[in-house]
């Protein structure tokens, strides 16, 4: 009897990765770069499990051809899933496997570091002592902005937002909140108080967001509501790069509508190298990194090697995205 078959995207920690190859037929992109659309579909003819990640489309073709033939489940080392066609898959009974709740500590870390970056105007004069510039001392050069007392708006209150309410009251900030459905589970955060969007954006000295990618989050950031905010606040966003008009944020920023921006993530990624925010000193870009630390990644791997084993196995997935599909089973 044939081996079942795996199709993996992208390459990850081999000691972990080991423990599939040594049960499984397993096909591997071998390159740093995200595989062709093309190479995805092609393999998944005759795959029983797919491991993917963010940057691959796994749209309804896939699916279907997938499913047309063997494949049983499909398993992304991410937390989010908007590259797969989840209500295709819903629709079919196929398991889509995620990895949840492990970057909250993480990604919240991350987002408080953009936040200090840029307030203190880090990479902005670490790049000048790089160019050999080092601005005499004067009482106005290089001035930022304090944190400590200042107001934080958190646009999205899940895992993530609370994480950063918390960090937020060691530095004695006040904390704006906002969701569309405002739950009263989330008056345990007691530094923390629910707004409407336009309250936050005119009271917030920093605005981060934390919510899910959706219909009502894109472009939640555009024209009207970088006007809200104020002339000294920043815009930080490690959530999804959709969710901000970036045509916007260049106007924004060009015209000093507000004093800079953080983003971990885009739309499209990568960035264009020739898009005008790239060349403004007050706006920081990273690499959609804010998950990137060796324990994290680790164990995300980890939690998406027990997805795809479950799925290969006819069992429910220990972290699905589309539960769902068991109600009826």
């Amino acid at each position: 009897m044939s081996r079942q078959k795996i199709l993996v995207t992208r390459s990850f920690f081999q000691d972990i990765l080991t423990g599939l190859t040594d049960q499984f037929d397993t096909v591997i992109w071998p390159e740093k770069e995200p595989p062709p659309y093309r190479w995805v579909l092609n393999n998944i003819m005759d795959a029983d499990g797919l491991i993917t990640t963010l940057a691959d489309k796994i749209d309804e073709q896939i699916i279907t051809t997938g499913l047309q033939h063997k494949l049983q489940v499909i398993s992304q080392i991410a937390v989010g899933f908007d590259n797969i066609a989840v209500n295709t898959a819903t629709a079919h009974k196929l398991p889509i496997g995620h990895t949840p709740g492990v970057l909250t500590e993480t990604t919240a870390d991350f987002a408080w570091a953009l936040i200090m970056a840029s307030a203190r105007r880090i990479v902005e004069t670490h790049n000048e002592v790089q160019r050999h510039i080092w601005r005499a001392w004067g009482p106005e050069v290089l001035c930022g902005m304090d944190i400590y007392g200042a107001t934080l708006g958190l646009i999205g209150f899940g895992r993530i937002g609370k994480a950063m309410a918390r960090r937020a009251a060691g530095f004695n900030m006040k904390v704006l909140y906002y969701e569309p459905t405002r739950k009263p589970e989330n008056e345990i955060i007691k530094n923390a108080q629910y707004a409407t969007l336009e309250e936050l954006l005119r009271g917030s000295d920093f605005v981060s967001l934390h919510a899910y990618l959706s219909p009502a989050t894109t472009r939640i950031i555009g024209y009207k509501q970088l006007d809200l905010m104020k002339k000294t606040a920043f815009l930080i966003n490690t959530a999804r790069g959709a969710m901000i008009d970036h045509d916007a944020l260049v106007n924004a920023v060009e015209n000093h509508k507000i004093a800079g921006a953080a983003l971990d993530v885009f739309g499209p990624e990568p960035i264009p190298q020739d898009h005008p925010l790239l060349k403004m000193s007050n706006v920081i870009i990273t690499p959609h990194i804010a998950s990137s630390t060796t324990v994290t990644r680790r164990r995300m791997a980890a939690m998406t090697v027990e997805n795809i084993l479950a799925g290969l196995d006819g069992k429910r997935l220990p972290y699905c995205a589309n539960p769902e599909i068991y109600n009826e089973m």
